[in-house]
């Protein structure tokens, strides 16, 4: 495993992050194909033992069981100061705009929350989980900042924004002297690579780091065409981002299995090595040990220029779709998508 710093912030960082959303109750929750306690903790376990130090979770996922899971995980297997554990909050509901609880409040909130479902008395990155149009720019940041000034939380990142968004956000940080977000956590693959038109420019030149989701299109870069799998099947979520291209995404797979057979290595391995020429940690989901296995072996291979071109060549524009095509003030003014049982996500 390799490590690096996670943007501008003093935390270590593993390469690869071991993304948590396939943890927690499947009845309890918006997914399926997610997997039980017991298993959880196996694949965690066989990850820490890869040198992954870095664990993403949210409230939304399966309603606060994944982040349970997680923190009961930690609390067996690893010192609670070696690893670096994110966590992530959704926007305001509907409900709390009514009752008038402000955004710093809804924060506090939520923060402790999560901090109760993890068993733990600080998250080292706390990450805005999508912008909240319903609630003013400053009462956020602020809210941010009295995590970090209160000691729960270190850092604070951000998911599911643009460009424009996130250097507004920094902007008023610095001009009020609050903290800044370190890390944006988007989606961004080799079949979908829209955050190259401006986000990963502006991480570039403020070393703010990338750690995307999605980073294996569902499943859809580890499988050649014509395999499935459980999650491949049932993850609607997935489905509404990546079917309406599937065509055009299958010349991209190709070449990501060609390139497999030629190294003698899985679609993960070559998809993944991909991505770490690009970002400082993609967010990587387990439900199966080998899932975490192959990512953990993507972080030694290196591809060569023309390789990286061939995988690139064949890509053409996306259409945003899924929670940044919902996340606009219009879809916001209409309604909320965000709430912690959604299957939106």
């Amino acid at each position: 495993m390799e490590y690096t710093k996670l943007g501008n912030s003093d935390l270590i960082i593993s390469r690869i992050c071991m993304g948590c959303m396939g943890f927690g109750e499947a009845g309890n929750g918006q997914h399926s194909w997610t997997i039980d306690e017991e298993h959880s903790r196996k694949i965690i376990k066989k990850g820490l033992e890869l040198g992954v130090n870095f664990f993403d979770t949210a409230i939304a996922y399966q309603n606060g069981t994944s982040e349970q899971y997680l923190g009961r995980a930690i609390k067996d297997f690893v010192r609670r100061e070696d690893v670096v554990i994110a966590t992530k909050f959704l926007p305001r509901t509907n409900e709390e705009i009514k009752a008038g609880i402000t955004g710093q409040q809804h924060i506090e909130k939520m923060l402790d929350k999560s901090l109760q479902n993890l068993g733990m008395d600080y998250v080292d990155l706390y990450i805005y989980h999508m912008w909240d149009y319903n609630t003013p720019l400053h009462d956020i940041m602020e809210g941010l900042n009295n995590a970090v000034k209160s000691g729960k939380v270190r850092y604070i990142g951000i998911s599911n924004c643009f460009a424009y968004q996130l250097a507004k956000a920094n902007a008023l940080a610095e001009k009020a002297g609050f903290a800044k977000f370190v890390s944006v956590q988007g989606h961004y693959n080799l079949i979908f690579r829209e955050e190259e038109r401006e986000m990963a420019r502006i991480c570039h030149e403020d070393n703010i780091a990338m750690t995307p989701y999605s980073a294996l299109a569902g499943g859809r870069l580890s499988k050649r065409p014509g395999e499935t799998s459980k999650r491949l099947q049932e993850d609607s979520y997935a489905h509404l981002k990546y079917d309406a291209t599937v065509q055009q995404d299958c010349v991209i797979i190709n070449r990501v299995a060609q390139l497999a057979d030629q190294y003698g290595v899985s679609m993960t391995e070559i998809s993944l090595a991909w991505l770490l020429t690009k970002v400082t940690a993609p967010v990587v989901g387990a439900t199966k040990l080998y899932h975490i296995v192959d990512a953990a072996k993507a972080v030694g291979l290196t591809l060569t220029i023309d390789e990286l071109a061939f995988l690139e060549e064949p890509y053409f524009p996306h259409k945003l779709v899924g929670v940044m095509a919902q996340n606009t003030p219009a879809a916001a003014k209409d309604k909320h998508v965000w709430s912690t049982g959604s299957q939106k996500i």
